[in-house]
């Protein structure tokens, strides 16, 4: 008794012992302020973003309604219900939880149990028996033999390398629970973008309808004026390829928003021919997004914190490595019953047992621990550059958006100045046509003109609310890093954090 209780209490000391680093998040490179970080009168002038506030909630949960779009908010609830890459992504999570729970039962000792029947035979040359027949005789004997047997095996973690599997299967999951967070940002943005492309289409459209309209009274005009002999022929064949033009412009617009329209309905997991969206023009102009300190994006950006949590992961992963130069202490034991007579199977002279540890060490293998264990630091060295990288792009992918916005503003601005000027030339040209000063070329080039500019306005507004949306991802959405911890994954397994 004292052996057992000397030995039990040598495994609960070793046991607190787990060999390899201890994981300490990985230092990345933060500036104190995005590049495009607005001056004092631009947050004044409340452009499309600004800084965010105390308890400022608009980026929280479901984000695309800041964007006030009823049809929007629709098809957005759809994607989480339906669309099949983020069930993917969510199947890949459940199996990483169940790895946690497999690499967990390697601390619990595993216990078998079973019953058997042997028949055997002996020969009269063989070995005596006292089954059948007197002690020491050598005839031929025939025994049948009953067991119920229960088997217990343990493997003492001395060193902690189930530990650190656990440690490093719960930052596996972990991360996949952020990448089913990111997949979800990822297609929630894709879809807005789209359909923030289609409507802009649409509006493309509206603009090119109302343009064949006037086309069409303009070319009828040039008609009348050459049946009474005022106009030559080329004006109006100018009149009919200007209008035509039009028209086939308007047609071609139908192919890239059946595109989006399909590229919309597989989001929400339906097929093409499921969905229909509505004509309806951009009516909303971008809205302001509050953006976070620089330091806040990496607890925003689940890529990051997925990116973190492997690099946690190929940490735990030397741990694991570093184990296999150390000792194997293993436990078993057995008992049961065992009896010629199944009737007395069970009785308690039929009883056996025994127990005992072994201890196991690796004395030669070539260099493959050494090899091992170098590869595992280099993998955690792989993530922790790749951690970073996705560091850098989170930041590189705000400072795009917010510059984009800004200076599609002030391009807006200065577009909606070009568009005005081409319409006092259209009108201009227009007045001096009807007083025979000019000839329909002049009407011509200034209605190009002037389609031309009305055009880039509105792809400008689709461009504005496309960047909107791309800032958005960019900050995380309504995201948080605390998510990954609730995801029920971690719970007494993960490592303490520096």
């Amino acid at each position: 008794m004292k052996r057992q209780l000397l030995l039990g209490g040598l495994v609960a000391l070793t046991a607190a012992c787990a060999v390899g680093p201890n994981y300490k998040r990985p230092s990345a490179e933060v500036p104190a302020t995005f590049k495009e970080q607005p001056s004092p009168s631009e947050v004044a002038a409340a452009g499309p973003w600004k800084p965010v506030q105390p308890k400022d909630g608009v980026l929280r949960g479901k984000w695309w309604e800041i964007f006030g779009d009823p049809a929007l908010n629709a098809l957005e609830e759809q994607v989480s219900v339906s669309n099949q890459t983020l069930a993917q992504a969510e199947a890949q999570y459940r199996g990483a939880r169940a790895a946690v729970q497999a690499a967990r039962s390697g601390l619990f000792p595993s216990v078998t149990a079973g019953a058997g029947v042997t028949r055997s035979r002996t020969s009269p040359g063989g070995r005596a028996t006292v089954v059948s027949g007197s002690p020491g005789s050598t005839q031929a004997t025939t025994a049948t033999v009953y067991q119920a047997p229960i088997d217990l095996s343990w493997e003492v973690d001395l060193w902690g390398k189930v530990r650190r599997t656990v440690e490093a299967n719960v930052a596996a999951a972990q991360a996949s629970a952020a990448d089913v967070e990111n997949v979800r940002l990822s297609l929630q943005a894709e879809l807005a973008a789209d359909y923030f492309q289609l409507h802009g289409l649409d509006e493309q459209k509206r603009l090119l309808d109302a343009t064949t309209a006037a086309y069409q009274t303009a070319y009828q005009l040039t008609v009348n004026r050459h049946d009474q002999g005022v106009v030559s022929g080329i004006d109006v064949a100018q009149a009919q390829t200007q209008l035509e033009t039009t028209k086939a412009q308007a047609i071609d617009l139908g192919v890239a928003r059946a595109e989006l329209e399909h590229a919309i309905a597989i989001l929400t997991g339906k097929a093409p021919a499921d969905l229909t969206i509505p004509p309806a023009p951009i009516s909303v102009p971008p809205p302001a997004i509050p953006v976070a300190l620089p330091s806040e994006l990496l607890e925003r950006r689940p890529d990051v914190a997925a990116a973190e949590r492997r690099a946690a992961e190929a940490n735990a992963q030397i741990g694991v490595a570093v184990a296999a130069y150390y000792p194997s202490l293993s436990l078993s034991a057995s008992a049961g019953f065992q009896s010629t007579t199944l009737g007395k199977l069970f009785s308690l002279p039929n009883r056996f047992w025994s127990i005992g540890p072994s201890l196991l060490e690796t004395v030669f293998d070539a260099g493959r621990r050494r090899a091992l264990t170098e590869e595992a630091r280099a993998n955690y060295d792989a993530t922790v550059a790749a951690y970073r990288e996705s560091v850098l792009t989170a930041f590189q992918g705000v400072e795009d958006n917010l510059s984009a916005l800004r200076i599609l503003a002030a391009e807006s601005t200065q577009q909606a100045a070009a568009v005005a000027a081409a319409e006092r030339s259209l009108a201009l040209a227009e007045s001096r046509y009807k007083g025979g000063i000019t000839t329909y070329l002049e009407i011509t080039t200034a209605q190009n003109v002037a389609l031309a500019n009305e055009r880039a306005a509105v792809d400008l507004r689709t461009r504005q609310m496309v960047a909107s949306v791309n800032l958005v991802k960019a900050l995380g959405g309504g995201w948080e890093a605390g998510e990954i911890r609730a995801a029920g994954v971690e719970a007494g397994a993960a490592q303490k954090q520096d």
